[in-house]
């Protein structure tokens, strides 16, 4: 059978007390050591006896610099927890005046909508009406502005537009104009067409055809008179020749 659970009590008997002290002491001087060493922490471990015998352990660091880091470490935990609880009572406060704010706020926008009115004296009335008016002065002065800064931008706009149709009518003005010149340029040049010859090349008189065909198509008689224009030069010759 395994050993029953150890009531935790303190020993009465002062011989086994001594026995389970000495045990314990070193065997929690033994688990102090092997947790400095595998997980690399620092341990200092501090036992008085029931007699007041001192039994202490400590890694490496030595027991004076873990003592110094624990009184250190004490002393922001402590200023770190007053900082809390006085915080936690500036947070209190602030919520509070926060939600007074908010409160007011939501009221007055009550007010202005017109509403919860009848709790209102007589004199918060006419300075809640002053409020109103001068609130609406601002509105519409800023609502003027607006409308001023708006018409000066559409103003603007409409010049550049006018001066952009200036300008295209300009260029159409000037398009027009060398059309027209050139089309009155194009009435004066001379036609070089197929009937241009006539007018610079001289007439060349009508070709005779022995075999009695003749190229222009003209009736036989116009062809008789033509050839009898032809020969009758060349027969006053010959009889001027023969009569002298």
């Amino acid at each position: 059978m395994g050993r029953g659970r150890v009531q935790l009590k303190r020993i009465e008997n002062k011989i086994n007390r001594q026995v389970t002290f000495s045990k314990r002491r070193g065997g929690l001087l033994k688990k102090s050591h092997e947790i400095s060493v595998l997980c690399d922490a620092e341990v200092a471990l501090i036992v008085f006896s029931h007699k007041g015998k001192l039994f202490e352990y400590a890694t490496d660091s030595s027991m004076e610099k873990i003592l110094e880091r624990y009184e250190r470490y004490s002393y922001a935990e402590k200023q770190h927890v007053g900082n809390d609880s006085e915080s936690q009572g500036n947070w209190t406060m602030e919520y509070s005046r926060l939600k007074s704010r908010i409160d007011l706020l939501q009221r007055n926008h009550r007010h202005y909508m017109g509403e919860d009115l009848g709790s209102l004296s007589l004199k918060e009335i006419q300075s809640l009406e002053q409020q109103l008016d001068a609130a609406l002065k601002h509105i519409r002065t800023r609502k003027n502005q607006l409308m001023y800064e708006s018409i000066s931008e559409l103003q603007k706009k409409e010049k550049v537009i006018q001066e952009q149709n200036n300008m295209l009518a300009k260029k159409i003005k000037e398009t027009e104009k060398a059309a027209a010149a050139h089309q009155g340029l194009s009435r004066e040049q001379p036609n070089h067409g197929p009937n241009a010859t006539s007018f610079l090349l001289p007439q060349l008189p009508p070709t005779l055809n022995i075999g009695g065909n003749y190229q222009g198509g003209a009736p036989a008689e116009v062809r008789r008179n033509e050839l009898d224009l032809t020969l009758e030069p060349i027969y006053s010759c010959h009889l001027g020749y023969f009569n002298g």
